[in-house]
């Protein structure tokens, strides 16, 4: 990677400028229904599963209009992704300020290791929900904000790499929800973890 013409503080300031951020102020109507509909839509995926639960019974569950649900969050991808922003927003928090070896002051191998373990438990945690997210429409994973954070934090410290942005992209690709629910059933969760740390070591 070139480095930047300002130094590690930039990249960390441009990092800085991708998390994702607090969902922006709204009516107290309106933050009301949005809460009643995440509220629910998370109580209904965690009892019947994402696939099996419509968007017309999370209005129904949550007491709002369906017309407000679609204007709202426009899909039940959109749904996934807004129940997600929180998890995300902890995480990414976790990266900048953090302990290490998760948070600054690790060595690079270290940082990107702990990162990979704890993205794979926040994954783990909301499969389905990201892997809705992420499988949307053709692409929907790259326009996620919350993925670009995760390469740049990757490019970041992969400088020493031959091509840190690809490594990034390599590395991430083996971390999307549709290659971890494909391969958990065949090789269980305690040998895929020990692979993708593998990978994540000869990153570097």
């Amino acid at each position: 990677m070139t480095p930047d013409a300002n130094g590690p503080q930039s990249a960390s300031a441009r990092l800085l400028e991708l998390r994702v951020g607090p969902p922006p102020k709204e009516r107290a109507d309106a933050a009301r229904n949005r809460a009643a509909v995440l509220d629910a839509a998370a109580r209904l995926f965690a009892e019947h599963g994402v696939d099996a639960v419509s968007m017309d019974q999370v209005a129904t569950a949550a007491g709002v209009g369906k017309g407000t649900l679609f204007r709202r969050f426009g899909d039940k991808s959109g749904l996934a992704a807004a129940l997600l922003d929180a998890r995300e927003r902890d995480l990414q928090e976790a990266i900048l300020y953090g302990p290490p070896p998760l948070g600054p002051g690790a060595a690079a191998d270290e940082r990107i290791r702990a990162f990979v373990e704890a993205y794979l438990d926040y994954l783990l945690e909301h499969l389905d929900l990201v892997r809705m997210s992420e499988t949307a429409s053709p692409g929907a994973r790259y326009r996620i904000g919350s993925y670009r954070f995760w390469h740049r934090h990757l490019a970041i410290l992969l400088d020493s790499a031959p091509d840190p942005d690809h490594t990034a992209h390599a590395l991430l690709a083996a971390l999307s929800a549709e290659h971890i629910t494909a391969l958990l059933p065949e090789l269980g969760e305690r040998r895929l973890r020990a692979g993708l740390v593998r990978l994540a070591e000869a990153a570097r």
